[in-house]
């Protein structure tokens, strides 16, 4: 299994503009990362018009749309309230992967490294949990956690690493 990571906070503190960064960081030191973004919203990754959208409109429950640069199964889950992250992690092919990171899914039970922003409206004692390996911070925190500079991605993507090869081990 693909060790996985979380990046949690509350909407608004950094979390895609942090992984955005961390990603070309760990590509560089030779990680594979893979990503499951978890949203609250309705989305559609497809566009009216589009053959696919068309046949998925029409009542296709699974639409693969494939090329020689990518593809993308897109999955009718109406019936589902609750999103399966073990499931989700299930469909990325884990030889392509040496991390898959995860945005969002505050409340799964996986490891997870906390963003906090001391601007954020929250306190940070809502957030840490069992799986909570590092807090990422704009101030220093007291915990008995690593506190890490949520400012400073090779900080945090240095973590990561050596977080990953511990796992490797």
């Amino acid at each position: 299994m693909v060790p996985l990571l979380a990046i949690a906070a509350w909407s608004g503190t950094g979390k895609t503009t942090l992984l955005k960064q961390l990603i070309p960081l760990l590509k560089a030191r030779g990680i594979r990362p893979g990503l499951i973004k978890h949203t609250h919203h309705p989305m559609d990754i497809d566009k009216p018009g589009k053959d696919s959208y068309e046949l998925r409109k029409a009542g296709a429950d699974q639409v693969l749309v494939a090329s020689h640069h990518r593809w993308a199964l897109m999955t009718e889950t109406p019936h589902n309230n609750r999103v399966d992250l073990t499931f989700l992690v299930t469909r990325m092919d884990a030889s392509l992967l040496d991390i898959v990171l995860i945005e969002g899914f505050k409340d799964e039970p996986v490891p997870k490294i906390v963003l906090w922003r001391s601007d954020c409206g929250h306190s940070l004692e809502t957030l840490p949990d069992s799986g909570v390996i590092a807090i990422a911070s704009d101030q220093p925190v007291s915990v008995s956690l690593p506190v890490l500079d949520i400012n400073n991605p090779g900080e945090i993507a240095q973590f990561i690493a050596a977080w990953l090869e511990l796992q490797q081990s």
